[in-house]
């Protein structure tokens, strides 16, 4: 294998998206990771399993994504002789990843703690709606909660008045992302110290980081910001527009662009030198987008593209899904991967965005059946023996 986190193991427990989304980062970047579920498997697996347009063989489209790259275990950790399996495991592995509510690790035995008794370089890593403690702890959480608790939605859509959730389940999926820089901090961090610790992973945290120089300017000036569209508060013309069959944005952020830009739409008005400096295009943003809209109308995404781009103007289509999945740039960065079903059909999803120049394969594994690795992890990496793991099924303490 030619990846660079080859030789990390994760014990990955997570579901639904969050948790599943950075262990997938991980696995895709060449971690061995075993997905510990439930003896019935986790929930993530029901999600759009018996839906004909969204699912291969009983796998969603969810779990198909997420758990690529993956071995499962299946062990019931409520009992006793479970949750011994699980403590060995801990012994051989780097990382264990979770994101059950605030409390369930520790009724379970899983918090970071225990499990350093048994190794003291595990890594532990919860991915929870509002972190492990804290007046707001308990809450319960989902994406489009992070999203609303953290200020973002605030100013997403066009109206003051009908606040708008991201379309992509940024609350979620920046919880994955921040706990794949945690557990790869905390892993460098072990190299020197020889010893593990715990990273804790709120999706408001996450939330209110990437607010970023936005939360500078609200804290500076105690004035709350509010939706503007797809327009921007400081650059114009900095928008989308309606075309003959779709829309395109153009982000003028440098006077030198707005020169160009007179080139490409010679609309007389726009001669006025006073639109040549920021503070004079701003006064009149509502009439520039005017005008820009009148004439972006009269032809098509493919005609404005070509010559805003040959300005040197920067620019995009508003792309659908099937735009962008189709786009040459995108399938040449290997962003659309053939993902397999442990049958051996395929699905089409999208790839790793990380590339690296040296450790840089690229493959995709099969998301597993529930338990479909039980016998082979527990022999390879705890070294049972088959008439152990039997009688360990028998007794309903794996699967």
């Amino acid at each position: 294998m030619n990846k660079p986190l080859k030789g990390l193991t994760i014990l990955d427990l997570t579901h639904m998206l969050s948790g599943p989304y950075g262990a997938m980062i991980l696995s895709d970047l060449g971690a061995n990771t075993i997905k510990v579920e439930p003896l019935a498997g986790e929930g993530t697996r029901k999600l759009l399993a018996n839906d004909p347009e969204n699912s291969v063989d009983g796998f969603g489209a969810y779990f198909i994504t997420l758990n690529r790259n993956k071995r499962s275990v299946a062990i019931d950790l409520k009992s006793e002789e479970g949750k011994q399996v699980f403590y060995q495991l801990v012994q051989q592995a780097d990382v264990v990843i979770s994101n059950f509510g605030p409390g369930v690790p520790e009724r379970l035995g899983i918090d970071y703690q225990t499990l350093s008794q048994f190794n003291e370089r595990i890594i532990t890593c919860t991915v929870t709606g509002f972190g492990s403690e804290g007046p707001g702890s308990k809450r319960p959480a989902f994406d489009q909660v992070a999203q609303a608790f953290g200020g973002g939605m605030s100013i997403t859509g066009h109206d003051i008045n009908d606040p708008m959730r991201a379309g992509i389940p940024i609350g979620d999926l920046g919880g994955g992302m921040f706990a794949v820089m945690g557990i790869l901090s905390a892993v460098v961090e072990r190299a020197q110290s020889g010893k593990g610790q715990h990273v804790d992973i709120s999706m408001l945290d996450c939330q209110v980081s990437m607010l970023n120089y936005m939360a500078t300017m609200h804290l500076l000036s105690g004035k709350d910001p509010y939706p503007i569209g797809n327009s921007h508060f400081v650059h114009v013309p900095y928008n989308s527009y309606q075309t003959q069959d779709g829309h395109i944005i153009l982000a003028v952020i440098t006077d030198n662009f707005w020169q160009n830009l007179k080139t490409v739409v010679k609309i007389k008005e726009f001669e006025d030198s006073k639109y040549d400096t920021q503070p004079g295009r701003f006064a009149d943003k509502a009439l520039i987008d005017g005008k820009l809209n009148e004439l972006f109308a009269t032809n098509t995404n493919h005609h404005w593209i070509g010559l805003l781009e040959a300005a040197r103007i920067p620019c995009a289509p508003v792309n659908k899904f099937s735009d962008a999945l189709n786009d040459p740039q995108i399938l040449h960065r290997n962003m659309v991967v053939d993902m397999l079903h442990p049958n051996g059909k395929t699905a089409k999803g999208p790839g790793n965005p990380i590339k690296l120049s040296r450790t840089n394969e690229d493959s995709f594994s099969a998301a597993p059946f529930i338990g479909q690795h039980t016998d082979e992890v527990l022999t390879d990496l705890l070294k049972m023996q088959a008439s152990d793991i039997a009688a360990l099924k028998d007794k309903g303490v794996i699967g």
